[in-house]
């Protein structure tokens, strides 16, 4: 028979009702929806028809981001205050980890689609493989190499193909990749590598400095990863403008340009996300004091994602800018 009582056990805080996933639900979906039809627009919209698009982006992001301040806001002073318990905390990890891992997810999609494109749908399309037997009835002339040169509606003509072709694809006539460069230390990709890989290592230095309680050391290099975060974001718009003007490359290039833009640009979404977490970790700790060697999750939080952040770049660097 045991003797412990109910007041051995450790104090876990449980918040009141809340409305604030429903809220976050409901921004994210508007939000997705919205950049969903922005993206349906530029191939199949009507230029002389005006679309709510844009409005139901902006509206769905300002929703989910004004619910997620709101949700962390509330989060932060219960920590201070001094409700989260070791266990709660725990739970905070947790629930950190499947987030992420959602974003592996994520990402693992759009992989699976580069190589689904690139190994079987693109070999199959120019008639190679058992698959492509009878495509050549479809697609007569088209040869697949990746970037491809052309797009199928090129090679065939879209008077051939009405069903097959809705929209209208033009192929780029650069595409990113390293081999198409005129001079290495023109190409945008490598010093976006440079800066994303070096700010994973300026955030844990900064993660080494909580560590030993130093706050100046902590916010010297938080900055400095701020910094880099906003400097590869500049990086990429000034490579999103060359790829449209100079390369012709854009969503309508084809599947060469449809997967260029979603990888990449979700990834840019990504470290504007991580960076945006960074930066309120960084105003926690100079205007608010925050953070102790004891007691830093938000900025651990924000660290490991960064770090994620940094890896998946890793892979689409080589997947999408080299092989």
């Amino acid at each position: 028979m045991t003797t412990q009582t109910s007041t051995e056990y450790e104090k876990y805080y449980v918040p009141e009702k809340s409305r604030l996933a429903i809220c976050a639900t409901i921004g994210l979906v508007l939000s997705i929806y919205g950049a969903a039809s922005i993206m349906n627009d530029m191939t199949f919209g009507d230029p002389s028809q005006p679309s709510n698009a844009w409005t139901i982006f902006l509206l769905g992001l300002f929703f989910f981001v004004a619910t997620l301040f709101g949700w962390f806001r509330t989060a932060i002073k219960e920590n201070i205050a001094g409700m989260n318990s070791a266990q709660l905390k725990k739970s905070y990890v947790l629930g950190m980890f499947w987030f992420i891992f959602s974003e592996v997810m994520f990402f693992f999609a759009f992989f699976g689609t580069l190589f689904y494109v690139r190994v079987l749908v693109g070999p199959w399309l120019a008639g190679e493989g058992e698959a492509g037997r009878m495509n050549h009835l479809l697609w007569e002339g088209f040869q697949f190499s990746w970037p491809p040169a052309t797009t199928p509606q090129e090679a065939v003509g879209i008077a051939s193909q009405p069903i097959a072709n809705n929209g209208s694809f033009t192929s780029q006539e650069t595409s990113m990749a390293f081999g198409e460069v005129s001079h290495w230390y023109h190409w945008l990709p490598l010093w976006n590598t440079i800066i994303l890989l070096s700010s994973s290592v300026t955030v844990h230095i900064a993660h080494m400095g909580i560590l030993d309680g130093n706050k100046k050391k902590f916010n010297l290099w938080l900055a400095i990863t701020v910094l880099l975060g906003i400097i590869f974001l500049y990086v990429q718009a000034v490579e999103y403008h060359e790829a449209y003007v100079q390369f012709g490359l854009t969503l309508n290039s084809g599947i060469y340009g449809s997967t260029f833009f979603m990888l990449t640009g979700f990834h840019g979404f990504h470290v504007a996300m991580g960076m945006t977490m960074l930066l309120i970790q960084l105003l926690r700790s100079l205007k608010g004091g925050h953070f102790t060697a004891d007691d830093h999750f938000g900025f651990e939080a924000s660290s490991w994602y960064w770090h994620f952040v940094d890896v998946v770049w890793v892979f689409l660097f080589l997947f999408v800018y080299i092989l």
